[in-house]
């Protein structure tokens, strides 16, 4: 597996912040092998973040062809499983044309966008 170039590793870079602005939670990409069984050892990686309950973890691994989203506790309250199988077949879908980086961009962007706080009307007393 080839490393990302730089112009790539800042468009990844990009598309998180982005996504934390929008969602207010945190965003991280692992793309490698899994050791073991893909499932757990994505939630082992997410386990080890700063803050797994405000955080969601997008874990590829292109030679498996596996894609793992685990999101925490807090997340899961706005994000539904829905939502993320709906950016998991994005994903999939850009990266059957080869364009790994463009396929994470779009699910980043399609959770932070399902995962922000819904807005909040006051109507004025």
């Amino acid at each position: 597996m080839r490393e990302f170039t730089a112009s790539q590793r800042v468009a990844l870079d990009q598309a998180i912040r982005a996504a934390e602005r929008v969602s207010r939670f945190e965003f991280s990409v692992f793309v490698g092998t899994a050791e073991g069984e893909p499932r757990q050892y994505a939630e082992r990686l997410h386990a080890a973040l700063s803050a797994p309950a405000r955080s969601v973890l997008i874990m590829v691994d292109p030679v498996a062809r596996v894609i793992e989203v685990v999101t925490g506790a807090e997340v899961r309250r706005v994000l539904s499983d829905q939502e993320v199988a709906l950016a998991v077949l994005e994903m999939r879908t850009e990266f059957a044309t080869g364009d790994l980086v463009k396929g994470l961009r779009r699910g980043i962007s399609m959770l932070a966008m399902s995962a922000r706080a819904p807005r909040t009307l006051h109507a004025q007393v």
